[in-house]
């Protein structure tokens, strides 16, 4: 027992110690070893005021929860609203955001107004989970398609988007002008699926003036696997004063003007397959007549 007092008699230099130690970043049991102090209650009081290093801490499945809690209470949410944001209980939310300031009481047309706008918002997601549920089941619904399915499918995409001949203008071009990247690998497909050669094909871009020309440039090359710089000259659209462009932002990238050299025998051919698809539906699916 003498030998224990004797040990431990220098009480402030062991602290002074324990101390720096604490403060360096080490554990409890680091400064256990290091100091030889195998009694706890000695160690806890040696260290006592000085909070431990963060490493030490055990991670709490709750504190990210309990910053957003926080959060939401400085914006001025209620209880209520915080407790089913987050799922948590009301306990939870009151012990962790009691010490912030109550947010200020709504008159009861706002807070009419806000929960409207809470209900809208749902109605929103659940309508949009149902829109998007219903693209994916019509998606699977497609499955492979055949050579016969993408035949059909191009000369109907072509029929729709590209140029036609007419009486009083005559151009037998195969001429495709779009700006939905997916129309555009899906027509690139069925050429390929007619036999019409890469070598064939040239690329434009058509883009109003005040998009990112290049960047657009780069993406339709991309997409259809050429170098941008075999692109033939941008046509250039012009912005009219008197209208409100819709289509902006990062998202537009103009359209791409695909022409196949020498078309004219393809043109014909295109025109063929559409007659006889039009003669066909209307012969063999035609609509019940009105009595």
């Amino acid at each position: 027992m003498t030998h224990t007092r004797g040990k431990y008699a220098d009480y402030e230099g062991l602290r002074e110690q324990a101390v720096a130690l604490r403060r360096a970043g080490l554990s409890l049991r680091q400064i256990r070893d290091e100091l030889k102090i195998h009694n706890n209650d000695l160690l806890n009081r040696l260290v006592k005021g000085e909070p431990p290093p963060g490493w030490t801490k055990r991670p709490n499945a709750k504190d990210d929860l309990r910053a957003r809690a926080r959060e939401l209470r400085l914006q001025g949410w209620t209880y209520d609203r915080i407790e089913a944001e987050l799922g948590c209980s009301r306990s939870s939310v009151s012990l962790w955001v009691r010490d912030l300031p109550k947010p200020e009481r709504r008159d009861a047309a706002e807070q009419a107004r806000l929960a409207a706008r809470l209900r809208w918002d749902h109605e929103l997601a659940v309508r949009d989970e149902a829109r998007q549920r219903t693209k994916a089941e019509a998606t699977k619904q497609i499955g492979e398609m055949s050579a016969r399915d993408l035949f059909i499918a191009g000369v109907a995409l072509y029929w729709a988007e590209g140029s036609k001949d007419k009486p009083y203008d005559r151009r037998e071009s195969v001429l495709f002008v779009n700006s939905d990247p997916g129309v555009i690998r899906l027509y690139l497909a069925w050429l390929c699926l007619l036999g019409v050669e890469p070598e064939r094909l040239t690329y434009r871009l058509m883009i109003h003036m005040t998009a990112d020309t290049e960047g657009a440039k780069r993406f339709w090359a991309d997409l259809v696997g050429v170098d941008a710089t075999t692109f033939q000259k941008t046509t250039i659209k012009k912005h009219n004063p008197k209208t409100v462009r819709k289509n902006v932002g990062e998202n537009y990238r103009g359209c791409l003007v695909i022409r196949v050299a020498m078309g004219a025998e393809l043109y014909r051919r295109i025109e063929g397959w559409w007659s006889g698809m039009v003669d066909s539906a209307g012969r063999d699916h035609a609509p019940p007549r009105l009595r």
